[in-house]
């Protein structure tokens, strides 16, 4: 009997199809073993040796190979083809060679980027050893990461706030987001004016920019305001009378070509511009596809392996897409030769291939009724992206026109149509979109000498803008672009930027769907900068990256990497314990003279001196800072009057308008969500806090009013004198009449959560009964029929779709039932003497008593 180990239970099922009844498939849920959680692990005096241990949640599954390994004849590891899939399967061997199972029996490294039958069968037959240099480089990581973070971590709890954590990688990607917004507070906006021409011929409108003006060329800021702005469109409106004269018209034909495959990077990137993915969505969907999804007579791998840096694809691939062109399109799609790609990443894994379906002839379409809302639209995205990459460039017609005022100025008008749309047929990168320009500049047929009518010459006054913040897609691009961590790590970095730290919060948040640090992040960030700027340096971290991968390619042995490393770093851990408290703000104290820090409190973050105890001198930091005036945050539209956000004894709250003097009745008020850093605080969601308590409607039965708010124990519901707590999957803003009275109606417990009966998303489409959301004893989960799939960390009750819960219960059921927990009786202690005199006597009780 053959034993093949795999990663996920999911994979071993579709595996366990292929091979057949020689085979027994098992999977050990990812890694098997990990450092011991404490200091020593990594023995920087003994050539960095670690100390590894089975990780209790998997223990079961190893216990499961240990026995399966007893009865085979052969053990062949098939986990990922990348360094983490290779470090398990060693840590698999050596934990059966410590048990001595492995005396006689060869055990093989198998390595399959997609799980087709015909991939999986052929990687079978032929098998390789485990590849130590893979290996080496995976234990190199790990034992930085430990070292850094269990190094930094414990001098941030001393010297900051306990619970914070610094990374190797995490670090570096915080400093990205802290430097922005850094570059956003300096910022100062510069006016500038354009001036712009709106013309027609015949019905058709068009308009044009000012690119000269009485013999000098236009730069941004050649007109800086408004009266400058002025005298230029009287001038060019005396010069053209009227008419504008066309003096030049330049016509080019533009290549436009496809985009590569996706690599790991490129496919977080898309998913999070056009899906709306968070990096973490788009790599979980992926996986789901790459294990294998039930497709009609068993399930599948739909695509190959999702964790890779290369553009390269199988030849075999480029010849079954090039086919597909052939046959659905037309000849002048398909290229006279297969498109190649070469990879802009450092260092880019060249034996992987790119992330492509397995066969391009599994179009979105014939898969849709097999295919959860998530894995359709990620699926659909790969497969055009797939197809387009092999297809011919679109051709694009541009026209540039030379308009001139008289001898005042000359205005240029630009347009573009596409002449063959090549691969922009199947397919369009966001990056590929034309511009809001060219979209809007369609000309007409114009010609030289041609006369053309003034409809306006106007002026239009814009403001520099200061560098947006990073969206999850544009951090990803720019971690990339500075070598910082590896594409499958992005997902785990930023998960690790939001994660929220207990009583801390997280180091940053998203702010319409952009990265912001929070007060505390900037504090992490300024002390490590401060102390350790070296080691969360951008070019620092992406050497390490590239010494890493020359591990993994043989090239350079890990521990003098590791000491390269360590020197350095214990060197500067040294003096650690003269590193002050906090971090410097670059200010005197007024009191002594001394620098000030910012540092953090049970309170919050706090601007404190640095001769503390001789000096006592502090004051708030941020919003706390203008406690007693308030920060005002828009004026209401309703009344007209102010809302600020202030700061009172029981913490954070928004008010509406100011206390009329000689008034006991105090303005209208609501807690800031302690969820909720008020450095976010906008208008928007202190009109909606100040909305409440709202009246959702009348109770038909009582005629009485039902009133929604939210009180000391959470959101609840009022009526006819009553409070009933609302479950957390209904939202207390915007609860409508019959949802209160389905709320109303639940018997008395625990918030109503023990026999909430859900909201309603939808009808399941394979059998029609209802998928709802609930609010259960763990915290919120969706439900059809008997499955239940509890909802992810990023997903909201209030908010989610009926889609999204599709994915998760299907997600839930490819996993199968919960496997169930016995728990043993402990045997009976041996009663001691005076415990079994009672026993005695109450059994002679029950005799007499039953004689009589």
């Amino acid at each position: 009997m053959h034993l093949l180990i795999v990663e996920s239970p999911s994979k071993a099922k579709t595996l366990k199809k292929y091979l057949g009844p020689g085979y027994e498939v098992l999977a050990s849920y990812g890694h098997v073993r990990d450092l011991l959680p404490k200091t020593g692990s990594v023995d920087t005096a003994n050539e960095f040796a670690m100390k590894y241990e089975v990780i209790e949640r998997n223990a079961k599954h190893v216990e499961a190979i240990a026995r399966a390994v007893k009865k085979a004849d052969e053990v062949l590891i098939a986990t990922d083809p990348d360094r983490e899939g290779e470090a398990i399967a060693w840590h698999l061997a050596e934990i059966l060679r410590e048990r001595k199972l492995l005396a006689k029996k060869p055990v093989k490294r198998v390595v399959f980027h997609e799980i087709t039958e015909r991939a999986v069968k052929d990687a079978i037959a032929h098998p390789r050893d485990i590849a130590m240099e893979l290996v080496n480089a995976q234990q190199a990581r790990r034992a930085l990461d430990y070292l850094v973070g269990f190094n930094l971590s414990p001098l941030l709890w001393k010297k900051i706030s306990p619970g914070l954590s610094a990374g190797r990688v995490q670090s570096p990607a915080l400093r990205l987001i802290c430097e922005r917004e850094e570059e956003i507070e300096r910022f100062v906006p510069r006016e500038y004016w354009t001036i712009h021409l709106d013309s027609h011929q015949g019905r058709q409108k068009f308009g044009a920019r000012l690119t000269q003006f009485q013999g000098e060329k236009i730069q941004q800021f050649s007109i800086e305001n408004e009266a400058r702005q002025q005298e230029v469109v009287e001038a060019l409106t005396h010069a053209a009378n009227g008419t504008v004269t066309v003096a030049k018209v330049e016509k080019k034909r533009k290549q436009r070509s496809p985009a590569a495959p996706f690599t790991t990077s490129t496919l977080q990137q898309e998913a999070v511009r056009k899906l709306g993915f968070s990096a973490e969505r788009a790599m979980r969907t992926a996986q789901q596809l790459y294990e294998g999804v039930d497709i009609g007579g068993g399930a599948v791998g739909l695509i190959t392996y999702m964790r890779t840096d290369s553009v390269n694809l199988a030849q075999e691939a480029i010849a079954e897409i090039r086919g597909y062109i052939a046959k659905q399109f037309s000849r002048d799609y398909l290229p006279t030769q297969a498109v190649t790609y070469a990879n802009k990443a450092k260092n880019a894994q060249e034996a992987h291939e790119a992330i492509r379906p397995t066969s391009i002839a599994r179009t979105p379409d014939s898969l849709k009724d097999h295919l959860g809302a998530d894995q359709f639209k990620l699926y659909e995205m790969i497969w055009k992206r797939a197809l387009a990459c092999q297809m011919a460039p679109a051709q694009l017609d541009t026209v540039a026109a030379d308009l001139a005022a008289g001898k005042a100025g000359m205005f240029r008008a630009t347009g573009q149509t596409i002449a063959f749309d090549g691969f922009l047929a199947v397919y369009h990168e966001d990056a590929d979109e034309p511009s809001e320009d060219e979209e809007e500049a369609k000309l007409p047929p114009l010609k030289e000498g041609e006369s053309l009518p003034v409809d306006a010459i106007r002026g239009e006054q814009h403001f520099t803008q200061p560098p947006p913040r990073y969206s999850e897609a544009s951090l990803v691009k720019t971690l990339e672009e500075y070598g910082i961590g590896r594409p499958s790590t992005y997902a785990n970095i930023i998960s690790t930027l939001l994660y929220e730290r207990d009583n801390i919060g997280a180091y940053a948040l998203l702010d319409k769907k952009r990265f912001k640090p929070t007060a505390m992040g900037r504090l992490v960030n300024c002390f490590l900068t401060q102390h350790f700027d070296h080691y969360v340096d951008y070019g620092f971290t992406a050497q390490m990256e590239d010494e890493l991968d020359d591990v993994s390619n043989g090239a350079r042995a890990w521990v003098p990497v590791m000491h390269d490393f360590w020197d350095g770093f214990a060197t500067q851990l040294s003096v650690k314990d003269k590193v002050e408290r906090g971090c410097p703000v670059n200010e005197a104290c007024p009191k002594c003279g001394k620098p000030l820090l910012l540092q953090a409190s049970k309170r919050g973050l706090f601007v404190g001196c640095s001769g503390y105890p001789d000096c006592d001198y502090t004051r708030p930091f941020g919003d706390a800072a203008s406690e007693d005036n308030g920060r005002v945050l828009g004026t209401d539209p309703d009344t007209g009057k102010p809302i600020t956000l202030l700061n009172g004894r029981y913490g954070w709250y928004v008010q509406l308008g100011e206390q009329e003097e000689g008034s006991k009745a105090k303005p209208r008020r609501a807690s800031w969500p302690k969820d909720r850093p008020t450095e976010t605080a906008d208008l928007d969601t202190a009109l909606l806090l100040l909305s409440l308590p709202r009246e959702v409607g009348t109770h038909p039965e009582t005629g009485k009013p039902i009133v929604a708010n939210i009180g000391r124990f959470g959101p609840y519901l009022l009526h006819n004198d009553k409070f009933k707590s609302i479950p957390k999957a209904y939202d207390v803003y915007t609860v409508d009449l019959k949802q209160a009275l389905e709320i109303l109606a639940l018997p008395p417990g625990r918030r109503g959560a023990a026999a909430d009966p859900g909201r309603e998303l939808g009808k399941h489409p394979a059998d029609g009964a209802p998928v709802v959301v609930k609010d259960g004893r763990y915290g919120p989960y969706v439900q059809h029929g008997k499955i239940n799939a509890t909802l992810p960390k990023d997903f909201k009750p209030e908010s989610i779709t009926l889609a999204e819960a599709l994915d998760l219960i299907a997600a839930k059921a490819a996993k199968g039932p919960a496997e169930k927990k016995t728990t043993r009786k402990a045997p009976a202690k041996a009663a001691s003497k005076t415990e079994k005199a009672p026993a005695k006597k109450a059994a002679t009780t029950r005799k007499t008593a039953a004689k009589k």
